[in-house]
């Protein structure tokens, strides 16, 4: 197959290009919400792959033993780091954890998704469980950061 047909990119392609890169800063814009975006996937992918890592039982012992050393061998960011030491969840989705790699951490502290939930949202896990028993959080309320509505 030859490319001689092939021509640049214009704007008016880019839009339906499987090709370009779409512009996804509008999910930053949702109150409450990160959106696991590929560049979100790049900015964690070592913080992501350490928590893979905690799936054998012998690094989560190595783990358990000393967190700081056994961060240390993985080329994470500081700021990742920090949010896996302090067990700040919402900070490591902000620098590219995704949550289902991230439950590696919180099952090996022996914690189930509704207490990292619960501590996510502010809430015991109890008050979590309730509220969503109760159907969840409203979709009435606050729907974009930008235009503070």
């Amino acid at each position: 197959m030859s490319d001689a047909g092939a021509r640049p990119l214009t704007d008016t392609d880019s839009k339906n290009d499987p090709r370009s890169t779409p512009d996804l800063s509008e999910f930053d814009d949702i109150p409450g919400t990160t959106v696991f975006t590929a560049q979100r996937s790049r900015k964690g992918y070592w913080l992501n792959q350490f928590c893979m890592s905690l799936m054998k039982p012998e690094n989560r012992a190595r783990f358990k033993a000393d967190e700081r050393i056994y961060l240390d061998e993985w080329p994470m960011t500081e700021v990742q780091k920090q949010a896996v030491l302090a067990r700040d969840y919402n900070a490591a989705i902000a620098e590219g954890g995704y949550i289902y790699f991230l439950a590696k951490i919180f099952a090996s502290d022996g914690k189930s998704f509704q207490d990292a939930a619960g501590s996510m949202t502010g809430m015991s896990p109890e008050e979590y469980a309730a509220m969503m028993v109760a159907g969840g959080r409203s979709p009435e309320g606050w729907r974009s950061i930008k235009e503070g509505r």
